[in-house]
């Protein structure tokens, strides 16, 4: 059950509490911020039709339906199954490699409540006022993507994924398509949304740098984008996460298959550069805590770390199996049964170490956004380089930015 009574209400909080300042959150801690060192199948694509008409809407609605039999037919693999779309494969470059099963769905629903906890009830931080477009990049559930729906009743969401794994009952102004952001064409011509937005991609992309420049070239002037990423990391200030935490090593197995892999979990400390170097101005970066487990007394925190737990225990087997099988060449049985004369980390052992409270841990979550340009506002120095495309030829105060 969601720790949030109301959007952004955590149960714990009877009145609005606020995400806490990072020094205020230091001073409750007694100690100081620093970090800890560690070491396809052919989809329907659907068709390019210009949006500003009614008869193109409908066509483009009705070919986000039209799937084919390897997109729905989803390959299992450790017990888990994953995307149809582009599966896993042996070539690491090309691979996506977390699942898209129920306990996976189940554990994207929860992560929604803990980052909408986290952020107070806000869904976006941009200052958006009346966005006619809105795209949502790998909505997963689509959760975010119905929430912006009933909140903008008047703007077209559409939201894209690998897996059709949304809900069917969604507001008429939400359309979920088949798609794969890596590409060099989007689904709708360039210079079209008001808003693009993304969420908690770290290791999904090979070059998530690239993505942030193609969603400026599909970004309207004078529209939004917005990243809102959890660095993988953890963080420690006072010294009571060891080197012997199994989570901890856990952590440091999970970042090298992914950086082997070439999808870095550790993207959102570069969003604020990167979306500079693509164009974007006014970039604004909100940095917010996430408690690993419930071991702050700050009850704000303390409820965030409960449910950052959960999500914890849920992402051992989602972000292990294929990771560790594919890339490290680790057995099934490794991965989920403790071995007392192995040295590596295993599921049972982690999952046991999460909830020790005596490891005062935290993530950090990055909130990035920036806006396009007018055309007015552009001098030839100041635009980066199109991306090539086929078409063309909330009210909490967050965390204190940490440098």
């Amino acid at each position: 059950m969601s720790k949030c009574q109301e959007p952004g209400q955590c149960a714990l909080s009877q009145t609005a509490t606020q995400p806490q300042h990072i020094e205020d959150a230091e001073a409750q801690l007694g100690c100081k911020s620093s970090g800890v060192d560690m070491n396809a199948d052919s989809h329907p694509e659907p068709d390019k039709l210009s949006p500003e008409t009614p008869e193109s809407n409908d066509s483009l609605v009705s070919s986000s339906k039209s799937l084919t039999s390897s997109v729905v037919d989803f390959p299992e693999e450790n017990g888990r199954t994953y995307h149809g779309y582009r599966p896993g494969s042996t070539d690491v470059q090309f691979a996506y490699h977390f699942p898209n099963d129920v306990n996976e769905q189940d554990r994207l629903e929860a992560q929604f409540d803990m980052l909408k906890c986290a952020f107070s009830g806000r869904n976006f931080f941009a200052p958006l006022s009346d966005p006619r477009y809105i795209l949502d990049i790998g909505t997963g559930t689509g959760q975010w993507a119905i929430q912006m729906g009933d909140t903008f009743p008047k703007a077209e969401v559409q939201a894209t994924d690998l897996s059709p794994i949304q809900p069917e009952s969604v507001p008429e102004n939400v359309h979920f398509y088949i798609d794969d952001a890596s590409d060099d064409d989007w689904i709708l011509p360039p210079n079209h949304f008001d808003y693009i937005h993304t969420r908690v991609l770290l290791g999904c992309f090979k070059d998530f740098e690239a993505i942030i420049k193609r969603g400026f070239h599909y970004t309207k002037p004078g529209g939004y984008m917005e990243s809102q990423e959890i660095l993988f990391t953890p963080y420690c200030d006072d010294k009571s996460m060891t080197e012997t935490w199994p989570f901890l090593e856990w952590i440091g197995f999970i970042e090298k298959a992914a950086n082997k892999a070439g999808r870095s979990m550790n993207i959102a400390k570069n969003l604020k550069s990167w979306y500079e170097a693509a164009g974007f101005v006014d970039v604004q970066e909100k940095v917010f805590i996430l408690p690993i487990n419930p071991w702050s007394k700050d009850k704000h925190l303390h409820n965030l770390g409960e449910m950052s737990e959960e999500n914890w225990l849920a992402c051992l087997s989602s972000f292990s199996m294929a990771l560790f099988s594919r890339i490290l060449n680790w057995k099934q049985e490794q991965i989920e049964l403790a071995n007392e004369n192995d040295l590596k980390v295993y599921l049972v052992n982690v999952r046991k170490s999460i909830p020790n409270q005596n490891f005062h841990a935290y993530n950090k979550i990055y909130v990035v956004w920036g806006r396009k340009p007018e055309e007015r506002e552009k001098t030839p120095s100041s635009i980066p380089g199109d991306i090539p495309s086929k078409i063309d030829s909330a009210q909490g105060e967050p965390v204190k930015s940490v440098t």
